[in-house]
C-alpha cells in the first residue's frame, strides 16, 4: 500500500480516535473531577483498544495474520500506548499544571504532539509486514 494513503487512514482513524478519547475524558472528568491524570489514563486505553482493531482491519489490513494477532496487540500496547501514555500523561500534567490549559485543549495538544512517532512505530514494528512473506511471496 503506497506510503501516503496508509498515513492518511493512519490519521483518520487517529482522529476518530481522539473524538473517542476526548468524549470519553469529558465524560470521565465530569464523573471524577480533579482526577484529570487517572481519567486520562483511562480513556487512553478505550481509544489504544479502538484504534487497534480499526488500524488491524483498515490501515494495515495487508499485515493482520491471524496467528500474530496478539504479537501484534502487545507490540501495539508496548508501542503506540507507551508513547501515548507517557507522552500524553507528561504533555497533561506541563500543559494542565503549568500552563493552565483546559483539559480537553491540553489533550488535543497532547495527542498531535504523539501521532506522527506513533505512527512510525506502528508502520515498521506493531504492524510490521511478515518477513518470510515478503522474502517468499508465493507462500
Amino acid at each position: 500500500m503506497n506510503f501516503l494513503i496508509r498515513f492518511s487512514k493512519f490519521n483518520l482513524v487517529g482522529a476518530i480516535g481522539m473524538a473517542v478519547q476526548l468524549s470519553s475524558l469529558a465524560l470521565f472528568n465530569r464523573l471524577a473531577p480533579g482526577h484529570y491524570l487517572i481519567v486520562s489514563a483511562v480513556a487512553l486505553e478505550l481509544t489504544l483498544v479502538h484504534n487497534f482493531i480499526w488500524h488491524l482491519h483498515y490501515t494495515w489490513p495487508d499485515r493482520r495474520r491471524r496467528s500474530a494477532l496478539l504479537t501484534q496487540l502487545l507490540r501495539f500496547h508496548l508501542s503506540n500506548g507507551m508513547v501515548s501514555m507517557l507522552g500524553n500523561l507528561g504533555l497533561m500534567r506541563l500543559l494542565v499544571q503549568r500552563a493552565h490549559l483546559p483539559v480537553l485543549a491540553a489533550n488535543t495538544a497532547a495527542i498531535c504532539c504523539c501521532s506522527v512517532l506513533n505512527f512510525s512505530l506502528g508502520n515498521d514494528w506493531a504492524f510490521a509486514p511478515n518477513s518470510h512473506a515478503i522474502e517468499n511471496p508465493t507462500h
